[in-house]
């Protein structure tokens, strides 16, 4: 995993978005237009907004190489690594339908790839190991990246992961004597110790996903 590289990018793309605000002047024009379901707090709804999104970005390098750390514990590294790998070369060299997408508002869109690649991972792990690969919750971000991405081209996005991960990643990975060896690890309390540290990603920015908020108003 080359992730120094990522971090290089992120933190060019930072920099420039500190010089330029064209993210901020982005959601300017789109936070009265957001969908009702993302909830942010009404005295700086933009801010909160642009922080989600910086932060967002930053945690995918975090991401990678926890997920492959696990994977190496687990004794199936060279089957997983290839698969974030993948979410690797979305920010180093981005696939064609990513052309005119610059920016810290580009790499939230490549930020949202990657995230939705470990996404599948973890949904794998799940259903074999009862656990995900990493504890860190991305499902109610990545939704929330969704919905300010936009439809159809997010639907693009993940039928992109959907090909990559069907195309790597061999069920049978999660049957070798390694895994299973690895399954009986997961109860150890020092392990379980260390996933209490990674928190729901939308939950430590402060935006929220309600998805049906007419039952909530009536509530």
């Amino acid at each position: 995993m080359n992730t120094a590289a990522l971090r290089e990018v992120i933190q060019r793309a930072l920099k420039n978005e500190a010089a330029s605000s064209q993210l901020t002047q982005i959601l300017e024009t789109q936070i009265d237009s957001l969908h009702p379901a993302i909830r942010l707090p009404a005295d700086d709804a933009q801010g909160v907004l642009a922080r989600f999104i910086a932060a967002y970005v930053e945690q995918v390098p975090d991401v990678l190489d926890a997920a492959a750390t696990v994977a190496r514990e687990a004794g199936i590294e060279s089957h997983i690594k290839p698969v974030l790998k993948v979410a690797e070369q979305f920010f180093l060299q981005p696939p064609a339908l990513m052309a005119g997408h610059e920016g810290l508002e580009g790499l939230l869109d490549e930020a949202y790839l990657a995230h939705r690649l470990v996404e599948e991972v973890n949904d794998r792990y799940i259903v074999h190991f009862g656990q995900p690969l990493i504890p860190l919750d991305t499902t109610v971000a990545n939704l929330i990246a969704h919905q300010l991405i936009g439809e159809p081209f997010a639907n693009q996005l993940d039928e992109a992961v959907h090909h990559a991960v069907e195309g790597l990643l061999d069920e049978e990975v999660f049957n070798l004597p390694s895994a299973q060896t690895y399954r009986q690890q997961l109860h150890d309390p020092k392990v379980e110790e260390a996933w209490k540290r990674w928190p729901c990603l939308s939950q430590q920015l402060g935006v929220g996903l309600e998805l049906n908020p007419g039952q909530r108003a009536a509530s």
